[in-house]
């Protein structure tokens, strides 16, 4: 077996803080690979929710439905034939102002995060939240943001 090594409870920290730095900047590299705009400050979100045409948003996170479900959905959403004019993302838990932000324009909706907000000219017209997200496949996903881009996007 390897060597023990004692960590002292600061030094744990600051190893911790390195790990979530690197799980985070991969999930951010993923949803900007899969051709999605960061908004990391509240000016961004005002200035892209109120262009004309229709916004998807995802609030990623770092759990494991983010993970495994709904940034896989994300990415493969650039593929369906109705598209949103604009596909941007928010991180919650990372990026606290913007998606607070964001989410003041989510009416009658609570945080939830992961989820999918689809806006149209500045408004909410649905969004997929984290309950329709976590223990479903990612093609459930995909199947209810395909309906989304059917109903709102032309």
């Amino acid at each position: 077996m390897g060597e023990h090594i004692p960590i002292r409870k600061g030094e744990f920290l600051v190893q911790f803080e390195y790990f979530m730095n690197d799980v985070v900047q991969a999930a951010r590299d993923e949803m900007t690979e899969a051709g999605y705009e960061h908004l990391g400050t509240p000016d961004e979100v005002d200035k892209t929710f109120k262009d004309e045409g229709t916004t998807l948003v995802m609030v990623n996170s770092v759990c494991g439905c983010a993970g495994g479900i709904a940034r896989p959905a994300a990415a493969y959403m650039q593929n369906y034939e109705t598209k949103p004019d604009r596909f941007v993302t928010v991180f919650a838990g990372q990026d606290r102002e913007a998606t607070d932000h964001a989410r003041e324009y989510f009416e009658g909706y609570g945080p939830s995060s992961p989820s999918f907000a689809l806006m149209k000219d500045g408004e909410i017209q649905t969004m997929i939240e984290r309950h329709e997200i976590e223990g479903h496949e990612p093609i459930e996903v995909v199947q209810k943001l395909e309906a989304a881009f059917d109903d709102h996007c032309s």
